[in-house]
């Protein structure tokens, strides 16, 4: 969900276990725990910015994951027209047919809300189980798997997570590194 995404660095202005990416203290000690060459400096686009740098041209790839940017951003002509000149725009959702589906390279098909087996985090950061009320569709797999899949296609190592269980240890292990 959007807040978990928050706490394991999903969003472009903060670091995973809410760190801030501009502070440099904060970069040193994600880069030491994940052990990465590298780490992002300062903050990325928002939403909204990221689609006006998609149709400047200087985003020439777009992963869309579990939302619709056509109906959820404002201006879907200008969202329309980024995504249409995106060399490659890869979406992964549970929703077979959505405004921005049609502008996909690429589409994985992923797990819906009663498909996932992991943890929920409501908007007052209280972490919940969460496990699956149904099977998931034939192909369908959680954001977690797809992600996994395409960073070890790509060589990137780190991401051999078998069950969320892993992840969720992994995040616990950097909120409490070196406190």
């Amino acid at each position: 969900n959007a807040m978990g995404g928050r706490e394991v660095g999903g969003l472009a202005n903060q670091l995973a276990a809410h760190l801030d990416i501009e502070n440099e203290a904060h970069q040193q000690l994600v880069q030491r725990f994940w052990q990465s060459p590298t780490i992002a400096k300062k903050a990325g686009c928002n939403a909204i910015d990221m689609f006006d740098e998609i149709a400047k041209g200087k985003i020439k790839a777009i992963w869309v994951m579990a939302t619709n940017p056509m109906v959820s951003l404002p201006n879907n002509a200008a969202i329309q027209h980024a995504l249409e000149q995106c060399e490659l725009v890869v979406v992964s959702d549970c929703i077979a047919k959505s405004d921005t589906l049609k502008f996909a390279d690429v589409a994985f098909p992923s797990t819906g809300w009663g498909e996932k087996n992991g943890t929920v985090t409501n908007s007052e950061r209280r972490i919940s189980r969460q496990r699956p009320l149904v099977e998931p569709f034939s192909g369908a797999k959680n954001d977690w798997q797809i992600m996994c899949l395409v960073a070890q296609k790509m060589g990137f190592e780190g991401f051999d997570f078998t069950d969320p269980s892993g992840i969720f240890e992994e995040w616990a292990q950097l909120t409490d590194f070196e406190n």
